[in-house]
This record gives structure tokens, sequence and C-alpha cells, in this order.
């Protein structure tokens, strides 16, 4: 329950207030870490739980705020894509339920004894795995992210700051509402999962300076200039979440109808999250066959192609590409395509526009599939599947706070061992260092 005293604060957005209020938020977080890092799994448990069932029994009023949030989004003339990332239907809502019990399922990452030896002078030293404090999430759009990133702290004993996009504020509020009951019901800090409660931009500033030390991480996730700001101004780690410039390598040693099956799942089953390819890549020697279908299948199903001149010559339809396209994001139905001279010049094509997202080949040669495996620095790599199992729910981490394309600490799917560090316990029997 928030006091007047904050109220005040919600409703003005003069800098000075907002920063008392976010140096407030990261003071409550901090107590409330202390105690989600001693929780036990079956009050963490509860708490997800009772979260679940708010979620179903208030899902009309979800729909509904949700239902608000597109109307003013579409009226502001927001794209196709950022409104499919936004807009819930009751599978969705359903969806973020399941979720919470999913994690709720999952064993607690918290004090599980990653390695443990003995010295030669008797001490025996163990490596314990250990919360790493308070996350501070800043995200746009997505709804559901609100739920997945609540839920996944929570469990790995971490407290989270979510800071929603303006444009999702009405269904994150309540959706957050629902989290704060489970931590209610269970007997934890409604810190535990605190959301700023103000949309002024200033806010995301304190979150970047660190909350005056009661913030130990950032995980942004939202488009290019968002992940731009958060990696130039953050004080504190980042878990990047960068773009997914996303390739689907169709290798000269590709069965044609899988490649199509593939690549049109991996385009067109939802063009808008972050697995979802946007750049088609064919070995020139397997062109002559495999081009013009694959060309031909993404036309009919409705996606724009803009292509390189042997991708051009093999439809009327495809648009030129420029050299912007290969490092485009679309989020939309839209792909670029370019034929390439074998598994080399596909890597090297990767490695020059791509963003260690997610990337894919399609193709029978054991061998080349290996090398791709290998050489493709990217989070995720892919043989012979869509890329639209970037997810953590695919991997079976029970969602993910992101996809970090980074290499420090957490990379691909960030569920819940990523959210953990670890401390050493060293037991002795009263040795001395001589």
């Amino acid at each position: 329950m928030k006091k007047d005293s904050d109220l005040k604060l919600v409703r003005s957005n003069e800098p000075e207030n907002v920063h008392a209020l976010m140096t407030a938020l990261g003071r409550s977080a901090r107590q409330a870490a202390h105690v989600l890092a001693l929780a036990a799994t079956d009050t963490k448990n509860k708490a997800l739980k009772v979260a679940a069932k708010k979620i179903r029994a208030r899902a009309v009023e979800i729909l509904a705020a949700n239902a608000k949030d597109v109307a003013e989004a579409r009226a502001s003339g927001t794209s196709a894509a950022y409104l499919d990332r936004l807009e819930l239907d009751a599978p969705h809502v359903d969806g973020m339920a399941k979720g919470l019990e999913e994690i709720a399922a999952l064993p607690d990452p918290v004090g599980r004894i990653l390695a443990r030896f003995s010295r030669p002078n008797g001490l025996v030293i163990d490596r314990i795995a250990t919360p790493l404090g308070v996350i501070g999430l800043i995200f746009e759009s997505r709804p559901a992210v609100a739920a997945d990133a609540g839920a996944l702290c929570l469990k790995s004993g971490n407290a989270v700051i979510l800071r929603g996009g303006s444009e999702s504020f009405h269904s994150v509020s309540l959706v957050h509402e629902c989290l704060t009951a489970g931590l209610t019901a269970a007997g934890l800090p409604a810190a535990a999962i605190t959301l700023v409660p103000v949309r002024d931009r200033a806010a995301v500033g304190d979150m970047l300076a660190g909350l005056s030390g009661n913030l130990d991480v950032i995980v942004p996730r939202g488009g290019r200039s968002l992940v731009a700001r958060v990696e130039a101004e953050a004080r504190v780690p980042v878990f990047a979440h960068l773009e997914g410039i996303v390739h689907v390598y169709v290798d000269r040693a590709a069965d044609l109808s899988k490649a199509m099956t593939i690549l049109r799942n991996s385009k067109l089953r939802r063009t808008g999250i972050c697995g979802a390819a946007e750049t088609l890549l064919v070995d020139r020697a397997c062109a002559a066959t495999h081009l013009a279908p694959l060309v031909k299948m993404l036309l009919d199903a409705g996606c724009a192609v803009r292509g390189d001149a042997p991708t051009q010559a093999v439809d009327p339809r495809v648009t030129p590409a420029t050299e912007e396209d290969w490092t485009r994001e679309y989020l939309d139905a839209i792909i670029s395509v370019r034929v390439v001279d074998g598994l080399d010049a596909a890597i090297a094509h990767i490695e020059t526009y791509g963003s260690h997202h997610t990337d894919c080949i399609v193709t029978e040669n054991g061998e080349a599939a290996e090398r791709f495996l290998r050489e493709v620095d990217s989070a995720i790599v892919i043989h012979n599947a869509s890329t639209q199992f970037a997810d953590g729910g695919e991997f079976g981490f029970g969602g993910e706070i992101g996809i970090a394309t980074g290499r420090m600490h957490a990379r691909g799917p960030v569920g819940l061992d990523q959210l953990t560090s670890f401390k050493y316990r060293v037991r002795g029997t009263g040795q001395i260092r001589p």
C-alpha cells in the first residue's frame, strides 16, 4: 500500500521528486533482497502459485487494461509490429499464469553446491550459488515481461525493479498487482517486485546511475535506442539484450523442403520477436534449385523481400537491398536475402552484420553443421531448426528475463541459473597460513 507521501511523488513529475521516489524504491528493494536471499523454496513457490491464480482471476481486468494501452498506442501511430508485441489475448494471459507455475516447479537455484574440493592442508571449499541482489529491468511494450521477470527474480532470490514502457503502463500495473498479492500471501516483502509508478524518463536515468548503490545489474529489453542508452550511461553491470539480427543460412547440402519449412517458421510465425529471422543467406552452389522456391514462398506468404542482384533476378516482386538492410531488425514481415559463396562467406557475413543473438544453418552435411555451430560466435547457434526456439521457455528455463548477447556472466536466455552468482564457503579445523 503506497503512503500519501509516495502518492504525491507519483503525481508529480518534477525531477527532484522522481529522484526521491527512485532512491526510496532502491532502498526498499535492497532490504527485500536480503529477505529473499534467505527465503525457503516453499515460500517462494507459494508466492508464485498465488500470483498465477490472481492473474487468472483478474484476466478480464488485465485484458481491459491492455485494450486501453493498445488503443492509446494505435492512436499515437505505433507500428503494427510494436502493437503485436503489446497486445494480449486470453491465451497470452493464461500463458503468463502457466509461466509462473512452471517456474515454481523448477529446482531452486539458490544454495546449490556448484563445486567442492579439498586442499592438502585439510581445508574443504564449496562454491555455492547465491542471488545477484537487486536487478533492474527496463523494458518496452511486452506486458508478459513483467510476469516472467518478476517470477524468475523471485525464485532465484533476487529483488527486481521493473520499469516498463509508457505504452504498456496499464497492463503492467495490473500484472504487478497480481505478483505483489502473491508475495504478500507468502509473507514476503512487496518491495521484492517493485514497479516504477511513474512514466517520467528521469526514472530511467536514476536506475542507470545505480539508485545510490542499491542496484546490482540492469537488463534492458527493447529497441536499439534503449539498449544503446543503457550501455552508454549505466554505472552498474548490464546484461545486454541487443537487437536480433538473426540469420538463416541455407547450405548447398540443405534439403529444400526442410529449408522452406524452417525459414517460414523462423520468419513468419511471429515477426515481432527478437528470434525472428531477418536475413536469409543462400549458398551459391544451390541457388539454382533453392533460391527461387524460398523467395517465392516468402513473397506468397505476404513477406516483403529485399535482395541482392541474384535474388532480384528470380522474382520481379523482390526490391533491391541496401547496405543498411543487412543490419536491420525489421520486426515485421520483411526479410533481406543474399547469395553467398559457401560456408566461409556465410560465416563472414554473420560476423560482419550480425548482432550475436541467434543464427541457423540448414544442411544435411554434418561437417558443415559442426563448423557453423563452432565458428559462429552468437549466443544461440542452431542446426536444422527454427530460430524462434530462441526462447527461455523453449529451453526449459520456465521463461527468461532476456536474451543476453554479451559474453560476460550470462549469455543466451537468462533464466534462473543465470540470475545467480556464487560465493565460497571454506571449512577448516584450525588451520593457519604459514
